[in-house]
């Protein structure tokens, strides 16, 4: 099993997962190559917590294009959980 930390890269922070976080349900940019059961070992080694679903989707960069000299780019394509976790347990994810 690969290290928790290799696999949750960060958590996402938005106006959304705000108020998911109010029904236990966290968002984090994963690894592209985790599946869901390392999503699921990971926040459970990493938090200490009972995880009851995860769901995961894949994200396609943007499309981009420099405005000076019209090369046309991309931005990296990502990979989400959507984690659930058992009524009760929390992640503190700003303490300081």
């Amino acid at each position: 099993m690969r290290d928790a930390m290799s696999i949750l890269i960060r958590p996402v922070v938005s106006e959304k997962t705000y108020a998911l976080m109010d029904r236990g349900t966290y968002v984090f940019v994963v690894d592209p190559r985790a599946t869901k059961i390392d999503v699921r070992n990971a926040v459970e080694q990493a938090f200490n917590v009972k995880v009851v679903n995860v769901n995961t989707l894949n994200r396609k960069g943007k499309s981009t294009r420099n405005r000076r000299t019209g090369v046309v780019g991309t931005r990296p394509d990502s990979k989400r959980a959507i984690v659930t976790l058992k009524q009760g347990d929390t992640i503190n994810l700003f303490e300081n």
